[in-house]
């Protein structure tokens, strides 16, 4: 199943993917939140679709997608989980996963603009295979982990290089700003993708291709991901988790290549489609 959310922001509708088309299905009552997933919506909502498909009414394609789950209590990211990627950066593949979060209003659309933050100069783009929890998670056994998994989606977890490495402290204040985790266009329930630890992750900056990877490389696999979390933290139904993303980041490059006003960020994972940001600066309102 490939469920969507369509709407201006904070007015979106559930709905889901069928046979390519999308369809409303806002008579199902509820939105994907954390008690859906918690309550086995997915398995309801397949009864629901079962009974149902033939009344379903089509989505039109101009309609605006928003990031398919309703907004988690925590986006859970990893850094340097992979061993190109640490490379480019001067890092060393880390003993332990790299934990850092991004903050929930940065959480957007698939094909949203990303806004340049005041005063950055460093902002740079990560493609990255994110893993939508579907149970209440703690210190969960990495060989019962799969049990928690909901589904997947393609996320862009845009940072601010400057912000994350040279102001002091945590890496979150680089990658919490506002618009920075693009997600979507939909999640895919497990059964909808093959091997998940073979999927090719991709992203383009205005047509120039700059990532082009393999889910094969992670350092960390998602079974282990989620277990190591749930260690230090309790994984709520809904919860995101993203697993890092591969070399071609704009840190990478030397000199290093950053976004600026008017690029347009393309990126996709096989079988979670593709999403489209075009970059604004910071503009009061």
């Amino acid at each position: 199943m490939k469920l969507i959310r369509y709407g201006q922001p904070g007015q979106e509708k559930p709905g889901v993917i069928l046979n390519d088309q999308q369809y409303d299905v806002s008579a199902f009552g509820e939105d994907y939140t954390e008690a859906f997933f918690a309550t086995n919506g997915i398995q309801r909502l397949a009864g629901f679709l079962q009974a149902n498909q033939s009344q379903l009414t089509p989505i039109a394609d101009t309609e605006r997608l928003g990031p398919p789950v309703a907004r988690p209590s925590k986006l859970l990211c990893i850094g340097l989980n992979y061993a190109d990627h640490a490379r480019e950066t001067g890092a060393t593949p880390p003993p332990e996963p790299v934990l850092f979060m991004k903050s929930t209003t940065a959480y957007v659309g698939p094909n949203d603009d990303i806004v340049i933050p005041r005063n950055s100069v460093k902002t740079d783009w990560e493609v990255e295979l994110a893993v939508v929890i579907g149970k209440r998670a703690s210190y969960v056994e990495e060989a019962e982990a799969h049990e928690y998994i909901a589904g997947y989606a393609l996320h862009n977890d845009v940072s601010e290089r400057e912000f994350q490495l040279e102001r002091s402290g945590t890496w979150d204040k680089g990658k919490g700003c506002d618009t920075f985790a693009p997600v979507g266009p939909f999640m895919a329930t497990p059964d909808e993708i093959g091997d998940v630890d073979n999927l090719r992750l991709w992203l383009s900056v205005n047509g120039q291709m700059m990532q082009d990877g393999t889910t094969a490389n992670l350092i960390f696999k998602i079974p282990f991901l989620i277990s190591y979390l749930s260690q230090f933290m309790t994984l709520l139904p809904g919860d995101i988790i993203s697993t890092g993303t591969p070399a071609g980041v704009g840190l990478g490059f030397n000199p290093p290549v950053y976004l600026k006003p008017g690029d347009v960020v393309e990126l996709g994972i096989d079988g979670l489609g593709t999403s489209r940001q075009t970059v604004k600066a910071y503009a009061k309102n």
